[in-house]
């Protein structure tokens, strides 16, 4: 270290030249850079020593222009591929030999520039360069490739990003996917916050909480402005997988050969299908055939999807990950492919319908006299909704004298159930229905002759498919309720009739339960009790079918009571969780309803307490027929009835306010 000698050092990482001037005690020393500016520095932070004689701060941009036009990085790659053979390392000064033919210190300047910026084709050892082998150099390069090719991607991103807050259209390259989903996933589960979403939301001038994410996606159109969280955040598959597709698909051009080649045709009778006018999935129907004595044998006519499904096949597995069908107001999720469930495995009327058809003659009293069990050939004749089966009843259509055996069959039916100790509940319900474009409907379900007539049937078919596998012991999905502990009568009767006191009876219900042995089922009054009669939409049903008709056929059994009690288990906990989102979406849609009308008044009932000291309860809308928590300004009593308007409502939260409008005109 001499005064005037020409080095390189670094300053924050920054490649710096400057003129030795003096010594600083011991063991530092003063170097000017280009600018005269004085830096202490020690000789380890030394890079580079220029030889060539004495320098003064004031050569130094000199030098560096001098040197500037040798700085090619791409010719390392040719001395790189002249010493890779050999493995030889080489110092700054042979690099100078080897690129330019020269040894001049401002050459050799540059040879140590390139070899010491170089990350591709050589590597520092010591005071020299040794080159890498081919394959790390290959790796290294495609390492950088995929670097680049994430930086344009990135660049890309942007600019979409910029164009779709700027209101332009814009198509999303794959590779933005996973981005977005990012940022879905920090709304989804703001408790995990992800780099890259925070990185988006920056780049995008937003603040980095989940609110800002949601309202992010919206204005990008990736979600829209209600888009179901309760759905997102829940393992319901919201698309069928390609292989699925495939085998539902081949089901549409090529069915399997019916494992039930021996139908009994029943095309002779007259079917009715009776459901809601939207409903797609059609999976039950009725008959009824006049017999000899007055006597009557009521049929219950179910869907076969089963037999497009193998047990343990793609279609089988999908459906048993989904559970059931999931309806929301904004429309249906299936549980299978949507053109398999609404035509080959739906009962479609006008075509030849593979069925699972139930045969029962009732006493009396209502009580089942005798039943058999086929799987069938039907043709449906007429599909009717409630509202037509309704008006049928009260005309008293000649025409159609199936339709009133069929109610009073129904009715004697509710009666022998409640003789045998059934409790029916009675509470307000509703519809919510979400049009296309964003129109909210929410329509209150009357209280209808053709609804209960529709329920008891399903529940006799339940009762006689319990009863049958019962006495074969075949393990299906049993359904039972425990006998709940009611209040005592005396202490009902204090309460006002109709929905108070239905509400009070429904809070002493326990949850059904299901397993592989026969429950009684206290709510419905029944010893043993399957449901059987929405195989396209609940896969228990599924699984009662498949044994069903294994049975009937002579064959083994698909599923072993292990396999059944596992399966159960599985399918049990997916369907809670679809219950679960359905529940809150139609919370969700009823809330933003309110808050769309919140300049209505509403007459509202007083129905529970939820912490009566607090004077914090829940209201039932009645034109609506929705629960909702209200914290009540005065003292009221269960059964008043008042007039509440919105006051805040935040779908988003799940918050609601009321307050009340005394005094206004609703």
């Amino acid at each position: 270290m001499e005064k005037g000698k020409l080095i390189e050092f670094r300053r924050q990482g920054e490649r710096r030249l400057a003129v030795i001037d003096r010594p600083e005690g011991k063991k530092d020393w003063i170097v000017l850079d280009e600018g005269g500016v004085a830096h202490k520095i020690r000789p380890q932070q030394v890079e580079y020593e220029i030889d060539g004689g004495s320098y003064k701060p004031s050569d130094i941009p000199s030098f560096i222009q001098q040197v500037k036009p040798y700085l090619d990085p791409s010719s390392l790659e040719v001395a790189w591929e002249l010493l890779v053979e050999e493995g030889k390392a080489v110092s700054p000064s042979e690099m100078a030999q080897l690129l330019f033919s020269d040894q001049s210190p401002l050459l050799c300047y540059a040879a140590h520039c390139l070899l010491s910026e170089d990350k591709i084709y050589f590597k520092r050892k010591g005071d020299l360069y040794e080159p890498r082998s081919a394959s790390q150099v290959d790796e290294i390069k495609h390492q950088i490739e995929v670097e680049q090719q994430r930086h344009r991607e990135k660049e890309a991103f942007l600019d979409r990003l910029q164009q779709a807050l700027a209101g332009e259209r814009v198509e999303w390259a794959e590779s933005d996917r996973s981005r977005l989903e990012a940022v879905e996933k920090f709304v989804l589960q703001p408790e995990q916050p992800a780099r890259a979403a925070q990185e988006i939301l920056s780049w995008a001038g937003r603040s980095q909480t989940p609110e800002a994410a949601f309202e992010l996606l919206v204005d990008l159109g990736w979600w829209s402005p209600h888009e179901n969280l309760f759905l997102r955040r829940s393992g319901y598959p919201l698309q069928f997988p390609k292989k699925v597709l495939e085998v539902a698909q081949s089901c549409l051009t090529s069915p399997p050969p019916d494992p039930d080649a021996n139908r009994l045709d029943l095309t002779h009778l007259k079917v009715y299908t009776i459901d809601d006018e939207s409903t797609e999935e059609i999976d039950d129907g009725l008959s009824v055939e006049f017999l000899e004595h007055g006597k009557v044998r009521l049929w219950i006519h179910i869907a076969d999807p089963s037999r497009l499904v193998t047990p343990g096949g793609e279609l089988d597995l999908e459906a048993r990950r989904r559970s059931t069908s999931l309806y929301l107001p904004t429309g249906m999720i299936s549980m299978f492919p949507p053109a398999l469930a609404t035509d080959p495995m739906s009962l479609v009327q006008g075509k030849l319908c593979p069925a699972l058809s139930f045969g029962i003659v009732l006493d009396e009293t209502g009580a089942v006299e005798d039943y058999s069990i086929y799987t069938s050939l039907i043709k449906p004749t007429y599909r009717l909704t409630y509202e037509d089966v309704d008006e049928m009843l009260e005309l008293g259509i000649q025409a159609e004298p199936e339709i009133a055996a069929l109610a009073t069959w129904a009715q004697r039916r509710q009666q022998w159930r409640r003789s045998q100790g059934s409790i029916d509940i009675q509470m307000p319900e509703s519809v919510i229905k979400v049009k296309a474009d964003d129109e909210i409907v929410i329509e209150l379900l009357e209280v209808s002759r053709a609804r209960q007539l529709v329920a008891e049937m399903m529940i006799l078919a339940g009762e006689v498919a319990g009863r049958y596998c019962q006495e074969h012991n075949l393990p299906v999905p049993f359904r039972g309720q425990p006998q709940p502990e009611l209040p005592p009568e005396e202490e009902l009767l204090l309460l006002p009739a109709g929905p108070v006191r239905a509400c009070a009876l429904r809070r002493c219900m326990p949850r059904s339960e299901i397993g592989i042995t026969p429950i009684r089922h206290a709510s419905l009054g029944l010893d043993t009790y399957t449901q059987v009669t929405s195989p396209i939409r609940r896969y228990t049903d599924l699984l009662a079918h498949f044994q069903l008709k294994a049975h009937l056929r002579g064959d083994s059994l698909p599923f072993s009571s292990e396999q059944m009690q596992e399966i159960l288990y599985s399918v049990t906990s997916s369907a809670q969780e679809a219950t679960a989102v359905e529940r809150q979406t139609n919370r969700y849609w009823g809330l933003e309803y309110l808050r769309r009308h919140a300049d209505c008044v509403w007459q509202v009932l007083v129905l529970r307490w939820l912490r009566e000291e607090e004077n914090l309860g829940v209201i039932l809308l009645e034109e609506l027929g929705l629960e909702l928590p209200h914290r009540f300004e005065r003292p009221v009593s269960l059964g008043d009835r008042l007039k509440v308007q919105v006051y805040r409502a935040d779908p988003h939260r799940d918050e609601i306010r009321f307050r009340e409008a005394i005094g206004q005109v609703s």
